[in-house]
């Protein structure tokens, strides 16, 4: 039984008109003596064991011409239930999967009579929702990782669900089931930290023995909310046409042309921050049902939700990190849950656009240094300070549990700032100098970099910087080695640069913008690619108002901006200057020579070409 909510066992029951229905299902059956008599003349469909393509078999006289197969399209079913019927409502609580303790009366914990199916003005919030809250006690079984079932059962008012109650009281046809398991086994990592200077730790011996025993540990966790929904639904479903994953819900009678009341265990909302583990001290656990009638749109959109988990592919990618998060599956539910729902349709119509001005950013930032032939007013040393923030934010992804598509993104992304080395030095192989036998590389400037005031202006903005990021950088360690636990000083040296990059990290943005001060220019910057960055960072924004995330985060998103509005000031104050070279190298001066000289060449061209007599057809086909 999976986590998600399963139909009764019977369901989809091929059985023969008039064949197993109980005394109780022949007060219907003057209802539907037509279809029944419709669908017993029908060939029995194959079922799940058999072959959906069969041989045809000869079918005689009686069943039409010999060696062809006579096939009828199947009734449509209706629902057995109309607007205005009444039903009573049972939950019973189990640790069996199966249940059929009816005469147990702690088994039974809520009993709601003349449900009106289709009203949704009744109930305390006048929309059709009952609730009920309970304790359960906890059994010694529960309390090791047992499980504990819910089995609900939907009949027609006056009528029991326990089928040993006896003619005229149970009544199979107007019986609904369904059952869920309520608790949810979730993954427990374990690490072992401590203060690496006192070695005191704020784990327990319990959990210190487990982190030095096991990495993880399966527990059993309970959440106190459950809700059982009735779908208001008259669609005429065919059996064997149903679409999934809705076929899993939908029960068929036997004679195929009616379908029961469609019920759904929903644990959508159920945030995983809301769930505790069940464990020894454990006595008892609060749990809150609560009926609510539910339209058949939104059944589909929770029942496809549900049937994410099982996917074939899921199974597939979890060994990978393929599969979502829960933490990530809630904070999609807190944004349904607490934003406008206009700030919501705007989120997600602008976070298709972040796709898109990413691609372009990449591309723009890939074409930018193919291209250059100057590194006038580029900061050569940012970028090899970019090579070492990767290599950083790459071991720490690869020390901690991370998913494997960060993993690969952290992976392309160095090679990246790596490829962009070749592009601002001479990268050569150096065989006299040697370090264990193996040839060490030489970087060695660019002409069009030492040449100009940009590496001397480099150096300048890498020297005023140090004074303030070298202070910043020991008092974050110190901070860091005192008031945090680490798993060891690996760890401890990643964690701390990984936590000063994403604080301080806009510092080491600030020499372009010295650079760009001292030679009062802008022409040399990658103005398609920031762009693109700026719009994303824009959408970052509005997703850190919209998603709940990490103030450092937020702060990171806003300190991007200021960078940004900073160049733009720049671009603004300082004018176009035609003997200034762009990104790609080239001055309004150069380009423009450069076209003079073609208007020239063309001129000169055309001026010997006009005593010579034109060209015959001939001669033109042999040029």
């Amino acid at each position: 039984m999976t986590e998600n909510s399963q139909p009764s066992s019977d369901r989809g029951e091929l059985v023969a008109a008039g064949e197993g229905e109980g005394e109780g299902d022949q007060q219907v059956a003057s209802e539907s003596d037509a279809a029944a008599a419709q669908n017993a003349q029908q060939a029995r469909q194959p079922t799940a064991g058999e072959s959906f393509i069969r041989p045809q078999q000869p079918t005689g006289p009686q069943g039409g011409p010999e060696g062809q197969q006579v096939t009828r399209a199947r009734t449509p079913a209706l629902n057995l239930f109309q607007d205005g019927d009444n039903l009573d409502l049972y939950v019973y609580i189990s640790e069996l999967e199966t249940f059929s303790d009816f005469d147990d009366p702690e088994s039974l914990v809520w009993v709601k009579e003349d449900i009106v199916y289709g009203d949704w003005t009744s109930g305390p919030d006048s929309d059709g929702t009952y609730y009920h809250s309970l304790k359960i006690p906890t059994t010694e079984n529960l309390r090791n990782n047992g499980s504990l079932f819910v089995h609900v059962y939907f009949v027609k008012s006056g009528f029991s669900p326990n089928p040993e109650a006896g003619e005229g009281l149970y009544n199979r046809k107007y019986t609904t089931y369904n059952s869920q398991r309520l608790n949810k086994y979730k993954r427990r990592r374990y690490r072992k930290t401590s203060n690496l200077i006192t070695g005191e730790t704020e784990l327990s011996q319990e959990e210190i023995m487990k982190a030095e025993t096991m990495k993880e540990e399966i527990i059993s966790h309970w959440h106190p909310n459950i809700t059982i929904n009735i779908v208001h639904d008259f669609t005429q479903w065919t059996q064997g046409a149903v679409p999934p994953p809705l076929d899993e819900y939908v029960q068929f009678t036997p004679a195929a042309d009616r379908y029961k009341p469609i019920t759904f265990l929903n644990t959508y909302w159920n945030l995983v921050r809301d769930y505790r583990p069940i464990n020894t001290t454990t006595e008892t656990l609060d749990l809150t049902v609560t009926f609510q009638p539910l339209s058949l749109f939104k059944w589909q959109l929770y029942a496809a939700q549900a049937m994410k988990s099982r996917w074939p592919g899921t199974a597939m990618l979890e060994g990978l990190g393929g599969e979502e998060d829960d933490e990530d599956q809630d904070t999609i539910k807190e944004a349904f849950l607490e934003t406008s729902p206009y700030l919501l349709a705007l989120t997600m119509a602008v976070s298709l656009l972040h796709s898109v001005f990413e691609f372009l950013a990449f591309k723009n930032d890939i074409q930018f240094w193919n291209n250059r032939q100057s590194l006038e007013g580029l900061s050569v040393r940012s970028v090899f300070f970019n090579v070492f923030q990767s290599v950083v934010v790459l071991l720490y992804v690869l020390d901690n549990e991370t998913n494997f598509v960060i993993k690969v993104s952290c992976f392309v992304g160095l090679g990246i700032e790596l490829w962009k080395i070749t592009k601002v030095t001479n990268v050569s192989v150096n065989r006299e100098k040697r370090i264990m036998g193996i040839p060490t590389l030489k970087f060695t400037d660019k002409g069009t970099y030492v040449d100009s005031n940009t590496k001397a202006y480099d150096e300048m903005a890498y020297r005023y910087l140090s004074v303030v990021l070298f202070p910043l950088l020991g008092g974050y360690c110190v901070y860091s080695l005192i008031y945090q636990e680490h798993k060891g000083w690996y760890s401890f040296v990643l964690s701390m640069l990984y936590g000063f990059l994403l604080t301080f990290g806009f510092i080491m943005m600030t020499p372009q913008l010295f650079i760009n001060y001292k030679l009062k220019s802008v022409a040399h910057l990658p103005w398609r690619m920031l762009t693109y960055k700026a719009l994303n960072t824009f959408i970052d924004d509005i997703f850190a108002f919209v998603i709940k995330m990490p103030t450092m985060y937020r702060l990171g998103c806003l300190r991007d901006d200021v960078i940004f509005f900073i160049f733009l000031y720049q671009r603004y104050i300082y004018r176009v200057d035609p003997t200034r070279v762009n990104e790609f190298g080239f001055s309004q001066d150069m380009e423009k020579e450069v076209k003079d000289k073609k208007v020239e060449a063309l001129g000169n061209g055309s001026t010997a070409a006009e005593g010579e007599p034109p060209k015959s057809l001939e001669d033109k086909k042999k040029d």
